[in-house]
């Protein structure tokens, strides 16, 4: 699993050669990093901020709903191992992407459904499988999901960083969180990495 200790890039994002990465937005960043650090293929998962208007935001700022920023995690993969499309998949089975602005509990546009694409190959995957799933009435509600050309990153503190692995035995873990894991190990098994 990631360590919580490295040095933890803004924008211009810098990408590994042989890797790529997605911005993707699915309520708390605390769940969806957690949930996709586990994929085998996935390098890196880093918590943030993105899409909004404020440089270098706060925590207490996002959280004020006022920055137009979404609560993030910026992924970066192998597509040897694990293609965009995989991602994608666990991206819409593991949040609600019909709730405009909520994730359960969670309320605010930071909370928001969000994909932040880095080049056009990537809008035209995830524009895809929106449709396709649109197409398939797989979720009773439409979805919400906004899909934006990345435009910033801002790193989340670091006592956000890799929250689950570092404090998994707290309420909120336990109660938000450890579900979404135990969905991902339930209906992605071959998709873990092997300490998953």
């Amino acid at each position: 699993m990631m360590s919580a200790e490295f040095d933890l890039p803004q924008t211009p994002v810098v990408v590994p050669e042989g890797q790529d990465v997605i911005t993707l937005g699915g309520g708390c960043f605390w769940c969806t990093e957690a949930v996709f650090q586990r994929l085998n293929g996935v390098v890196r998962v880093i918590s943030g901020y993105s899409g909004g208007f404020v440089e270098n935001p706060t925590y207490e700022e996002i959280c004020s709903g006022t920055t137009g920023h979404a609560e993030v995690v910026q992924i970066f993969f192998d597509p040897k191992i694990i293609r965009l499309e995989a991602i994608l998949e666990v991206f819409w089975a593991t949040h609600d992407p019909t709730t405009l602005n909520r994730q359960g509990a969670d309320v605010g546009p930071q909370y928001r459904s969000v994909v932040f694409y880095h080049h056009p190959e990537q809008k035209q995957i995830v524009t895809h499988q929106r449709d396709q799933i649109e197409e398939a009435k797989v979720f009773e509600s439409p979805l919400v999901t906004e899909i934006t050309a990345f435009s910033n990153f801002y790193p989340a503190e670091k006592y956000h960083q890799d929250y689950f692995n570092q404090h998994g035995g707290q309420p909120y873990c336990q109660f938000v969180i450890l579900p979404k894991v135990e969905k991902l190990k339930k209906f992605f098994a071959a998709r873990l990495k092997n300490e998953a």
